[in-house]
């Protein structure tokens, strides 16, 4: 992957359990694949460099315009629609004539993008957007 802090820290944000740089494939991809099949952290030492010098740099902080600015293209606010009637990859694939995986795909760059974590935060989101309307009050 690459060597940026921001990547790092986005990628990590999302969920990964493992970071390998390109130029560490041949000493670590081994022990990452292993380590990581295992639900276990792994991170090359130059990445845990990236990570901690990121750490001592901003405290941890996320940088709280980094996703204010990012939009949903129109197919991923489709996306959200439909994950946010409650409905399965499987069915948003089917409505949509997409694989499953493209939903996946869709659903993940999704959430880097906004910065979210869960699909409570995203269902948030898509009503603080007005992407889709909340619940109203007699309900």
């Amino acid at each position: 992957m690459h060597e940026s802090d921001q990547m790092v820290r986005r990628v990590l944000e999302a969920g990964a359990l493992g970071y390998v740089l390109k130029s560490d494939l041949a000493t670590h991809l081994v022990e990452a694949v292993k380590d990581v099949a295992a639900r276990k952290l792994f991170l090359t030492p130059r990445v845990s460099d990236i990570v901690l010098k990121g750490f001592l740099k901003t405290g941890n902080q996320p940088d709280p315009t980094e996703h204010s600015r990012a939009r949903p293209t129109p197919r991923e606010v489709e996306i959200i629609r439909h994950l946010a009637q409650g409905k399965s990859n499987k069915e948003i694939a089917a409505e949509l004539g997409i694989t499953i995986r493209t939903v996946e795909t869709h659903r993940a760059k999704i959430m880097l993008k906004l910065g979210l974590h869960s699909l409570a935060e995203l269902i948030h989101y898509a009503i603080r957007s007005e992407i889709v309307s909340g619940p109203s009050a007699s309900e």
